[in-house]
């Protein structure tokens, strides 16, 4: 397991863990980051990671990026 901030540009991962205080968990998991769920980095910007998760396309801070774990 590693966190998706480590991830390589464009390739598909499964999320194994979604970590943080519980109100930061239920917001990733609102917007789409649930274990079992697929999740691609399309770009690191600054300090944001643009990812591709249910067929959007969200922006999270590095932190948040890095409480999940695939």
């Amino acid at each position: 397991m590693m966190p998706l901030t480590l991830a390589a540009i464009g390739e598909s991962n499964i999320i194994k863990k979604v970590g943080g205080l519980p109100e930061i968990k239920k917001h990733l998991e609102d917007l789409g980051f649930v274990p079992g769920g697929s999740v691609s980095v399309i770009s690191i910007l600054g300090g944001n990671v643009i990812v591709s998760v249910k067929e959007s396309r969200i922006a999270i801070s590095r932190e948040m990026a890095q409480k999940i774990m695939i």
